[in-house]
């Protein structure tokens, strides 16, 4: 079970923490402006059978490896809902921003914030309770290209840290082989902490944004 008593076990959150990381709640949604927006996602509609598409197509089946089920989808969502580790999201855009207003406004982008303290990077650096970490899944590549999660990662590093005042560090940890998420990271003056081996499975790059230079953050030895 998870820490929220249910069955469904979220796959990178810890269970054996101190009563000071138990006690942090969920991350907060940001408020983001347009053309983007941000929402909760919803485990009752059309959310998971979205999610589940998009975890499908090829350049997210490599990067995040969930080729799952609407319906697992549907109860990934509905735990990380009932705890505190983590809190998905969907990004939305506005085509008209970008000249193509015949697309109008779509969702565009799945978004988890999550507590690296509860998570598997906590194993990596001395993490403080409210350290918000997130993980971004864009649906199409082409919005990649054309620099618009950029323009949504330069209003989102901010919004977090306004929303979460606790937050000392934001921390980011692609697999070391997502070339598009470590640009991003490098374009924005994230420090990357270097490259490990999280699981034998699993390489990953940690990236740092912290609130102030006194809140760097220190690995564990």
């Amino acid at each position: 079970m998870n820490t929220t008593g249910t069955r469904y076990v979220l796959a990178r959150e810890q269970t054996d923490l101190s009563d000071e990381v138990r006690a942090a709640p969920a991350p907060p949604l940001p408020t983001v402006s347009e053309p983007f927006g941000l929402r909760v996602a919803d485990p009752d509609g059309s959310d998971p059978m979205m999610l589940s598409e998009w975890m499908h197509r090829p350049h997210l089946l490599a990067a995040w490896e969930q080729p799952w089920s609407a319906e697992r989808r549907e109860q990934d969502l509905r735990a990380q809902l009932a705890g505190t580790y983590s809190l998905p999201c969907i990004v939305s855009f506005d085509f008209a921003a970008d000249d193509r207003p015949e697309l109008g406004r779509r969702d565009v982008a799945y978004l988890e914030l999550y507590r690296a303290a509860k998570d598997e990077i906590a194993r990596l650096y001395h993490a403080d309770p409210y350290d918000v970490a997130m993980h971004l899944a864009t649906a199409e590549q082409d919005l990649t290209g054309r620099r618009m999660m950029a323009a949504f990662a330069a209003q989102l590093l901010p919004a977090i840290f306004a929303a979460e005042p606790k937050c000392r560090r934001i921390m980011v940890d692609p697999d070391h082989r997502n070339v598009a998420v470590r640009r991003v990271a490098e374009r924005f003056g994230a420090p990357s902490l270097g490259e490990f081996d999280i699981r034998p499975d699993r390489r990953i790059t940690l990236y740092t944004q912290p609130r102030t230079p006194v809140d760097m953050p220190t690995l564990r030895r």
